[in-house]
């Protein structure tokens, strides 16, 4: 089983997934722990049901480049949806389930109607559920993702005594003076471009596990919010890792592979927390 992994690690585009795979893991934990705390879980599952459909729309126009259309539509989504959609009529979670379910239906009556393929399941199945598409990157969709992955790091360490702020107590940080609104703003941007990212490790029906799990794992065991993300962050780069070597190794879907992984992580750190009582 060794020499096999290491004969699999002598291909180029095994070594891009691991890469891109460990990348999109730490943004999404770190992330995670705010969308948890501040009670937005549900918004990773809504968003990636846009992009899904943003990514139909742009095979149907024929970009050769799905991301130059789909990053936008979802950025715009998650700023409605996380910025303005406290202060409309229609409330989180009445939002985020109206687009959701919007966008997946408008995404699959797309693809059907004006197919690209002659295996429309297929490619239906393998968006949702990420199947080896990380698998198949190339060098430029690489390079993007490390910029994109870099970027969104390099954010939450400069922003995160103003994100602790917003997520604990965003009226008292608001009334102290810190621009909350910008904050929400950047927030939602944020999560817009790891939801894009991470479509292509474990597709849009399982992006909001990759996301919500390695948080409320941590959560058993830590109660500090820098403590929470560390071991956040640990863990998904952890689970993601076996999960690309277990499906390499065994022949099973990467996304699949990866959350299952998520929930294993999730028991043992159950276990470690009574533990640790």
């Amino acid at each position: 089983m060794i020499n096999t992994l290491i004969s699999y690690l002598s291909y180029p585009f095994v070594r891009y997934a691991l890469i891109v795979g460990v990348l999109i893991a730490l943004c999404s934990s770190l992330l995670g722990v705010i969308l948890v705390l501040k009670r937005f879980s549900y918004i990773g599952d809504g968003l990636s049901h846009v992009a899904f459909g943003a990514m139909a729309i742009s095979a149907v126009v024929g970009l050769t480049d799905n991301m130059a259309l789909t990053l936008p539509i979802t950025i715009v989504c998650a700023i409605l949806l996380l910025w303005t959609g406290q202060n409309t009529k229609i409330k989180g979670d009445a939002a985020i389930a109206m687009i959701s379910v919007g966008a997946l239906a408008v995404g699959y009556l797309l693809m059907n109607l004006f197919p690209t393929s002659s295996n429309i399941s297929g490619d239906v199945c393998s968006t949702l559920f990420g199947s080896m598409k990380i698998l198949t990157l190339t060098k430029n969709e690489v390079i993007l993702s490390i910029v994109l992955s870099v970027i969104v790091v390099l954010l939450f360490v400069l922003f995160y005594n103003r994100f602790f702020a917003v997520t604990f107590d965003e009226s008292f940080a608001k009334a102290v003076g810190t621009k909350t609104n910008l904050l929400n703003l950047l927030i939602a941007t944020v999560i817009a471009v790891i939801i894009v990212l991470a479509m292509n490790l474990v597709g849009s029906l399982l992006v909001s596990a990759l996301v919500i799990f390695p948080a409320l794992s941590a959560m058993r065991i830590f109660k500090s919010f820098r403590s929470v993300t560390i071991c956040s962050a640990v863990i998904s780069v952890v689970c993601a890792l076996l999960g690309i070597v277990l499906s390499l190794l065994l022949g099973t879907p990467v996304g699949s592979t990866i959350v299952v992984t998520d929930i294993a992580a999730f028991i043992i750190c159950i276990i470690a927390g009574k533990i640790r009582g």
